[in-house]
């Protein structure tokens, strides 16, 4: 409210009353003129004295709140001069233009008018201030303490100053809440869990005699470990372990990448396979119980990973460490009878099933989604394979069924059409893959709630949401074996297939294992036997993987422009020609580079687009997969890829030797 209305307001009442005299004396003017006179003269006076008043007051008041600024001026000088906390102004460049003794305190120096405030403060940096867009507050730390600082930017109005800005810090000493902090973090409590993933395999092959050592050998091991931690360890089933240690130990532990996990595989006590640990632990949580969830699901993703690793889960973030060492076959096929049950059931209570795996289908991903039709169509329900597009890995078997059975065709669709058919009641297949935006129809999952998953690749972060049904299994050659093994039970061990059913399924084993030569198993074989009885004939499995000359000269071409490094175990080649199935054929020619003698591991680079693909392949001994998740992708130990964006192929080649060379660091440690 300005002084002007607030002098109108208190003079309210006096102009009412002359108001009020003044039409008074107009009224008795038409009675008596010679009085009405005398009034107004009466009237005038009382006017000049209400104006005097009136001023005088102003005159006062405007004296008053002009010296009450003075003092609120002097105040504010008096108040910052002695402000209890340590408070400068600097420019926007840095300088520092004032300080109160509080700082100078703080600095233990003088004289730092004009010098710019990093000079002072190397830890301080202005970018932090001038890059906001809003007032915040930044921590910095300065001989040993910790400030948090508050500051404001006040453009500078006066005409006289050079200076359109002003920045106004605050010291605020942040130590002991820092302390405290800290010390609150590294009390916080972490849950690991550890089980001994090949427990059952260990114990069978090991003699009886010698079973008992073992055990005591690895209870030794986890019980030192934990020790180390000035951790709580418990044995609550045979082959499992919960230990409680606190968070400051867990820089220590992936400083050295878990190295219990090589520990435990040196034991040595008369068994015939190493001894391998999967470890999950839980951080951050808000309470014991998610905290304990968080581990769980660490370790469920270990396990899922094919074993000998750790995963440490902080909320949504995922580390992993090991995982260099080949997932051990599991010889019980108690869990694929369980899975067959389970998914015939879900078959019987769905109206559709969609099948479908993943994008750029291979002949694995092709095979099994063959495989899981003939078991729906077995229970007389309509099934549909979800299919993109051919390409040349699938072409070949794509064209057989298209001349000698065309009646199959119908239930191939496109994802357009699967998602306009699909419905709440229908159940999704997805094999594998279990990356959800890695399907041919991504949207899918999200259309139906019944999922099945069936997969043999190692579990990622990124995972389907809660499927009803999980068969992941890394140990197994391919997700082919996997769907024979459950076609077996599913048919009550009659394998009443069609032939090319048969030889599709053999066709994603052969693919896999490179022929029967890698990452082959027992139950490989078995499974292969099976499909040989129900008709398949190795010849025209073969004459699926045939190529066309223009494919094998490509081939050739990346071969002949490999180069060797990493010891000479790794080969690194790139393909210049960019055709509609570049990507496909250089995940092949990774392959046939794993035929040059001494290569134990290949990555085949190609331009598509503005994203460099990349395909790595290994025998075993290299993990591609770790390599790759360096970049972001993914995958298998010996098969993985990713994809770079925005890159060519020599910055892509560049990130990758990069990779490489961390990772053969990391095995050396």
């Amino acid at each position: 409210m300005s002084n002007q209305k607030i002098f109108k307001f208190v003079n309210f009442d006096n102009k009412i009353y002359l108001w009020i005299i003044g039409i008074l004396i107009l009224i008795l003017f038409f009675y008596e003129p010679i009085i009405a006179g005398i009034g107004i003269l009466v009237l005038g006076y009382l006017i000049y004295y209400h104006w005097k008043n009136v001023h005088l007051r102003k005159v006062e008041w405007t004296r008053y709140i002009e010296g009450l600024m003075e003092e609120f001026d002097s105040a504010t000088k008096y108040a910052i001069l002695n402000l209890p906390i340590p408070f400068m102004m600097v420019e926007v460049d840095g300088t520092i233009s004032w300080y109160n003794p509080k700082f100078s305190e703080i600095i233990e120096k003088k004289d730092i008018l004009e010098k710019n405030i990093q000079d002072v403060i190397p830890t301080f940096n202005m970018k932090d201030i001038t890059q906001e867009e809003s007032d915040k507050s930044i921590e910095v730390v300065f001989k040993e303490r910790n400030y948090k600082v508050l500051y404001n930017i006040v453009k500078v109005n006066k005409k006289t100053s050079n200076k359109d800005y002003l920045v106004m810090l605050y010291w605020l000493d942040n130590t002991n809440f820092t302390m405290l902090k800290e010390k609150y973090n590294a009390e916080k409590m972490n849950i690991c869990l550890v089980q001994v993933d090949n427990y059952d395999e260990v114990m069978k092959d090991t003699d009886e005699t010698q079973r008992p050592i073992v055990l005591a050998e690895i209870d030794k091991k986890l019980n030192t470990f934990a020790s180390r931690m000035n951790g709580f360890i418990r044995k609550y089933e045979s082959d499992k372990h919960i230990i409680i240690f606190e968070n400051k130990y867990l820089d220590n532990l992936e400083s050295k990448k878990f190295d219990i996990l090589d520990d435990i595989r040196e034991i040595n006590e008369g068994n015939k396979i190493p001894v391998t640990l999967s470890i999950g632990v839980g951080v951050n949580g808000k309470t014991p119980a998610q905290i304990y969830e968080f581990a769980k699901g660490a370790i469920d993703i270990a396990l899922g990973r094919g074993g000998d690793q750790a995963v440490v889960k902080k909320i949504d973030k995922l580390s992993f460490y090991g995982g260099k060492s080949k997932a051990v076959e599991k010889r019980t096929k108690v869990k694929a009878r369980v899975i067959s049950h389970a998914l015939r059931q879900l078959i019987d209570q769905s109206d559709k099933v969609f099948i479908m795996g993943h994008q750029v289908g291979d002949m694995d991903s092709f095979g099994a989604s063959i495989g899981v039709l003939s078991a729906v169509k077995y229970r007389n329900k309509d099934g549909y394979i979800v299919l993109g597009d051919s390409n040349p890995s699938i072409k070949n078997l794509y064209e057989k069924i298209k001349k000698e059975h065309p009646e199959y065709l119908d239930n191939i669709i496109s994802p357009e059409d699967a998602e306009e058919m699909a419905t709440k009641d229908s159940l999704c297949v997805v094999v594998d893959i279990h990356r959800p935006k890695s399907t041919e129809a991504p949207r899918l999952l999200e259309i139906m709630d019944k999922i099945v998953l069936i997969d043999h690749h190692r579990r990622g972060a990124e995972f389907i949401e809660d499927p009803l049904l999980v068969y992941l299994e890394p140990y197994a050659s391919s997700t082919c074996e996997l769907i024979t093994e459950i076609l077996y039970y599913f048919m009550n061990e009659k394998m009443d297939i069609e032939k090319f059913e048969a030889e599709a399924l053999l066709a994603g084993i052969t693919v896999d294992t490179k022929s029967f030569t890698f990452k082959t198993g027992v139950r490989t074989f078995e499974a292969a036997s099976f499909l040989r009885r129900a008709g398949a004939d190795t010849t025209s499995v073969r004459q699926l993987f045939q190529d066309d000359l223009e494919t094998f000269i490509m081939k050739a071409e990346v071969v002949e422009k490999a180069r060797i490094v990493g010891d000479g175990k790794i080969a690194i080649s790139s393909m210049e020609r960019q055709t509609k199935d570049s990507i496909l054929i250089a995940a092949q020619a990774a392959d046939d580079l794993l035929n040059i003698n001494g290569i134990a591991a290949s990555f085949v680079l190609v331009l598509s687009g503005d994203r460099v693909h990349i395909s790595g392949r290994s025998l075993g001994e290299i993990s591609v997969q770790l390599i790759l998740e360096k970049l972001g992708g993914g995958g298998h130990l010996t098969v993985a890829g990713a994809q770079l964006d925005n890159a060519d192929i020599d910055e892509a080649t560049e990130q990758l030797e990069k990779a490489i060379d961390e990772y053969l660091e990391e095995g050396d440690e």
